[in-house]
C-alpha cells in the first residue's frame, strides 16, 4: 500500500511538470532592448545639450540644440526674395486697361463706318481703315496679353523655387533641434555641449526599456511546441533565489539554427544546434539590460 501511494505521488509530479522537464524553466537567457544611436543631421555648434546617461526620455523630447543662427538668416534672406517676386507680379488688368479701351473704341468706329458706307454716306476705304485699325489693336492687344502671361509664369516659377529653398531650410532648422526617438533611457553619451558636431556624429545612443524582450535558445524538439503570440511565463532572476514573474509574448523564432552559444543552457544542454527565441516583456522598471532570465513554455 505504502509502495502505490508513493507510486501515485510521483505521477502527480510528473503532470505538474508538463510532462517534459521537472525544471521550472524550459530556456533562459538575457534580457535586451531595443537601441538606438541618435546622431547628428545638421552641421554646427552644440548650444545645449543637458543630457547624462540613465536619464529617462519622453518620445519627441527635446535634449539638444545645434546653432541655428545662419539657417534662421537664409531663411530670412529667402522670405525677402518672396516678397520682392511678389511685388513684381504684373497687374494684368491694369496694364492692358487702355489697349482695350482704343480697341472698345476702334470697333464702334467701324460699326458707324459700316452703317455709312451701307447707307453710301461714307467711302468703303473709311471703313477698310477703321477695320485695320481694330485688328492692330487687337493684335497689340493679344501681344501684351501673352507677354504678361510670361513674365507673370516667370515670376511664379521663381516664387516657387524660393518657397521650396525656405522649405528645405525650415526642415534644416527643426533637424537643429535634437529629439529623442523612442521613450527610453540613455545609455551612452558620446558628446558635449560646446563641441562641433557634422551630420551622422554619434550623439547618445538610447535604449526602450518600457518594451524589453528576453532572447532565449531552444532545441529542436522545443521548437515544435512553440508559435508566434504563444503567452509565456518570464522569470527574471536577482541571483540568491530572487526572481521576479512576468507575462511575455513569442514576438519572434528565428528561421536559421545555431550552435549553443557558451553561455547560454538550454533544456537539451547535449544539442549542438539550438534555434534563437525572443519573448516580449513590459518592463516595470525592474529589469536591466544583460540581467538573467528564464522562460517557461509550458502552462
Amino acid at each position: 500500500m505504502k509502495y502505490k501511494t508513493l507510486m501515485l505521488a510521483g505521477l502527480v509530479l510528473m503532470l505538474a511538470a508538463c510532462g517534459k522537464t521537472e525544471k521550472e524553466y524550459d530556456a533562459t537567457g538575457t534580457f535586451e532592448a531595443t537601441e538606438v544611436t541618435v546622431s547628428a543631421e545638421q552641421s554646427g555648434t552644440l548650444l545645449t545639450f543637458d543630457v547624462h546617461e540613465g536619464d529617462e526620455m519622453a518620445l519627441g523630447q527635446e535634449i539638444g540644440l545645434i546653432d541655428t543662427t545662419q539657417l534662421w538668416l537664409k531663411i530670412q534672406q529667402a522670405e525677402a526674395t518672396k516678397e520682392v517676386y511678389r511685388s513684381q507680379r504684373p497687374d494684368r488688368e491694369k496694364q492692358i486697361a487702355a489697349t482695350r479701351q482704343q480697341l472698345a473704341k476702334a470697333r464702334q468706329e467701324q460699326q458707324r463706318y459700316k452703317e455709312l458706307v451701307a447707307d453710301g454716306a461714307a467711302p468703303s476705304k473709311m471703313l477698310d481703315d477703321a477695320t485695320s485699325q481694330v485688328e492692330v489693336l487687337q493684335r497689340q492687344l493679344d501681344a501684351q496679353v501673352s507677354a504678361l502671361g510670361t513674365q507673370l509664369s516667370t515670376l511664379n516659377s521663381q516664387l516657387s523655387t524660393v518657397e521650396v529653398q525656405v522649405s528645405q531650410l525650415r526642415d534644416q532648422l527643426r533637424k537643429c533641434h535634437i529629439t529623442a526617438p523612442l521613450l527610453g533611457v540613455v545609455l551612452e553619451k558620446y558628446a558635449e555641449r560646446g563641441e562641433f558636431v557634422a551630420p551622422g556624429k554619434p550623439l547618445l545612443k538610447m535604449a526602450d526599456t518600457q518594451k524589453m524582450y528576453i532572447r532565449a535558445y531552444v532545441t529542436t524538439a522545443q521548437l515544435q511546441q512553440i508559435k508566434l503570440g504563444q503567452k509565456t511565463t518570464v522569470f527574471a532572476d536577482y541571483g540568491a533565489g530572487q526572481k521576479k514573474t512576468y507575462e511575455g509574448t513569442v514576438s519572434w523564432i528565428s528561421s536559421r539554427s545555431e550552435f549553443t552559444p557558451k553561455s547560454i543552457l538550454t533544456d537539451d544542454e547535449r544539442a549542438d544546434l539550438v534555434y534563437a527565441v525572443k519573448v516580449a516583456v513590459e518592463n516595470d522598471g525592474y529589469i536591466k539590460i544583460g540581467m538573467y532570465g528564464e522562460v517557461k513554455f509550458c502552462h
